[in-house]
């Protein structure tokens, strides 16, 4: 199955800090660059963790009377909000470790990877896991703004020609806003299950119609749903 990669989609100028980089430092890549988090990396470009917003109010949010203390270097991606209340880097501001995806992973996994981490942004690394780019929640949206004549080629060829290489014809395609309608007749009720669950998969599909009609119901002949052999 083709899907678009994160590579694809992200940005490659990213905003990054290091961990001693000073707190004002932090806020004002911030505000310049009109973001609202971004990675804090080593030396070699690895990622150790990445700030945001929230992390900077933590400290901001400190009462104006609270004691000042000589600061402990705090433990790298503790993130702890005592800890972020007394923070002057980006090494203690930080949340940690990083959440990420490989620029060479599907864009559906990142949103998969965004939404059970419930984060707005991902930084994307390397096959030597160096940060290359950032992906947000707006890039990974962008695949939904395909134009539906794309869409309709995709599943052309990822169904018609690579899953099931039916005879012209059998299987008609259109789309409308994203929603895909298949129509048409395939041999077996698995080669139309095959159908649905591949064009679900292509990038920008929305949803899928089943219109298709079944010659032979091989869904009983085996257990599973398996053709029985010879």
């Amino acid at each position: 199955m083709k899907h678009d990669k994160v590579g694809s989609v992200m940005t490659t100028d990213v905003v990054r800090a290091e961990y001693g980089t000073p707190f004002k430092e932090v806020a004002r890549l911030l505000a310049d660059h009109r973001i609202s988090g971004l990675p804090v990396v080593d030396e070699d470009d690895k990622v150790l963790g990445v700030v945001s917003e929230t992390d900077l109010m933590a400290r901001q949010a400190r009462p104006a009377d609270a004691p000042t203390r000589r600061l402990a270097r705090p433990r790298r991606g503790t993130g702890g909000q005592a800890a972020k209340a007394r923070a002057r880097t980006a090494g203690q501001l930080m949340t940690g470790p990083p959440v990420t995806v490989h620029a060479d992973d599907t864009i559906a996994e990142a949103a998969r990877t965004m939404a059970a981490r419930r984060v707005e942004r991902l930084p994307v690394l390397d096959e030597e896991d160096r940060l290359v780019g950032i992906v947000t929640r707006h890039d990974l949206l962008r695949v939904f703004l395909r134009p539906d004549r794309e869409i309709r080629w995709d599943v052309i060829d990822e169904v018609l020609v690579r899953a099931l290489r039916p005879a012209p014809g059998t299987i008609e395609v259109s789309v409308a806003d994203g929603v895909v309608t298949l129509s048409g007749h395939v041999e077996h009720r698995s080669d139309a299950r095959i159908a649905v669950s591949v064009t679900r998969q292509v990038d920008g599909v929305v949803a899928v119609v089943d219109r298709l009609g079944v010659r032979r119901d091989d869904a009983r002949s085996r257990p599973g749903g398996q053709e029985p052999r010879g």
